[in-house]
């Protein structure tokens, strides 16, 4: 299973340690502003079509077009997803964290926003959108035969967790932790059910389309 998702799963670590080591140095709020102070018209444009990437109707949509391809395909999407997110909800509602427009409230005026989003004040840990990248990520580094993709959907996974950042709508750590709750949990999973008999059944590996 993990050899199957080597190529997402070491650099993920590498840069998974290097988060660490820039959380342990540096505090919340100087990361925060950190990125905060560095922004561009056309970044200020892509960020949101970027973060719209690790938005749950992805996963939904991306498993509803499985369905005419592949079931096993389908329901290992649509159960992966359900898992990781609902976890991440359950987190959210635990801890109660105050996004940055909240927890910066008395410092609105040193924050870069960008136009049209909408900013959300609660619910800030863990990053729901970046549990849903990195568990799409782990999932098709795992169905790839050609495995150079691994490095790029983990390309794509760290985008979407800076896009979410960068958009004022989480912390550094919510971002860290949804990415390990994707990875973690999405290995687990596949490991289960890719494992079960009925799962490798002929009829499981059709679709819609036959």
């Amino acid at each position: 299973m993990l050899r199957r998702i080597k190529t997402f799963l070491i650099p993920y670590l590498v840069i998974l340690c290097i988060c660490l080591v820039i959380k342990l140095v540096y505090t919340k709020s100087e990361i925060y502003f950190a990125v905060n102070a560095h922004y561009s018209p056309f970044a200020d444009w892509i960020s949101p079509y970027v973060t719209d990437v690790g938005n749950g109707w992805t996963a939904v949509a991306i498993a509803a077009l499985l369905t005419l391809f592949s079931y096993r395909k389908a329901l290992i999407v649509a159960s992966s997803y359900a898992v990781t997110s609902l976890s991440a909800q359950i987190i959210k509602y635990i801890f109660d964290a105050p996004r940055p427009l909240l927890y910066f409230k008395d410092q609105v005026d040193r924050i870069h926003l960008v136009k049209g989003v909408e900013m959300l004040h609660v619910h800030s840990f863990p990053s729901g959108h970046t549990v849903s990248i990195f568990t799409l990520g782990v999932i098709f580094t795992y169905w790839s035969k050609n495995k150079a993709w691994g490095p790029v959907f983990l390309l794509i996974a760290v985008m979407v967790g800076y896009s979410r950042m960068y958009l004022s709508q989480h912390f550094f750590e919510d971002v860290i932790a949804g990415s390990v709750i994707g990875t973690i949990l999405t290995v687990i999973w596949l490991y289960w059910l890719d494992n079960k008999s009925f799962i490798q059944r002929p009829k499981w590996q059709k679709g819609l389309l036959g």
